[in-house]
């Protein structure tokens, strides 16, 4: 199988089933034709292969990027723009989603940068509270919940093939101790190397920008050369 079917696969057996605090939501974007539709054209695309690829970790999807097209940190704009992938989603930007291009194409680009990496999520499915997005850490009774579910999901990408020596992990502040903990426990990476969450980065260090990129560029470099 290539690294595309068994993504998919993975995205297939997910149900929205999962028992969850009071007040809190599933984002759970895969009972529509039209998100099926988009991921299998982005994963045959740039994953149609069996390549290794190292492994880059999110929070969990959000409302306008992965809750909606199934491709993390990929909203509509950039499914289209980028990926060359018509889609027929509203056409919202998510803030997550522009930064990472910016980093892609700082990488030489969307066939360049998915030839060496898999950006995935720690927990597949999002949340939603009052309307907005919710993280797994928001609430420590759903990240008991959900812990089976991230543990599942981890196991998962590291069965489709994905390198095991290194990775990294978007977000600096609970996604980090939370992920660093469980590795402790699991010995799932020989380390973890740490990025700024690309919303961190748009909304409190944006005329910074530019250091951004590069930072992620340089480790993200280090990443490949370990593949």
């Amino acid at each position: 199988m290539t690294l595309a079917e068994k993504i998919l696969h993975f995205n297939r057996q997910l149900r929205p089933d999962w028992v969850l605090p009071e007040g809190i939501e599933l984002l759970f974007p895969y009972d529509h034709p039209d998100t099926w539709s988009a991921m299998g054209h982005f994963y045959h695309k740039y994953y149609g292969d069996e390549k290794k690829r190292a492994l880059i970790f999110g929070i969990n999807p959000g409302r306008f990027g992965a809750g909606v097209t199934g491709v993390p940190f990929t909203d509509p704009i950039r499914l289209l723009q980028e990926c060359q992938i018509e889609n027929p989603f509203d056409k919202k930007p998510e803030l997550s989603s522009e930064f990472v291009y910016e980093v892609v194409n700082a990488w030489g680009g969307v066939a360049a940068f998915y030839r060496s990496f898999y950006i995935t999520s720690l927990c597949p499915l999002g949340f939603t509270k009052k309307g907005k997005n919710y993280n797994y850490y928001d609430d420590r009774q759903l990240e008991q919940a959900v812990e089976p579910h991230i543990i599942q999901n981890i196991e998962a990408q590291l069965d489709m093939g994905c390198a095991t020596d290194y990775c990294a992990c978007m977000g600096q502040g609970q996604n980090l101790a939370y992920f660093t903990k469980l590795n402790e426990k699991k010995g799932y990476f020989k380390q973890i190397l740490s990025l700024p969450h690309p919303r961190w980065v748009m909304q409190y260090r944006r005329k910074q920008k530019a250091e951004w990129i590069a930072y992620y560029v340089e480790n993200l470099g280090f990443l490949a050369s370990a593949l």
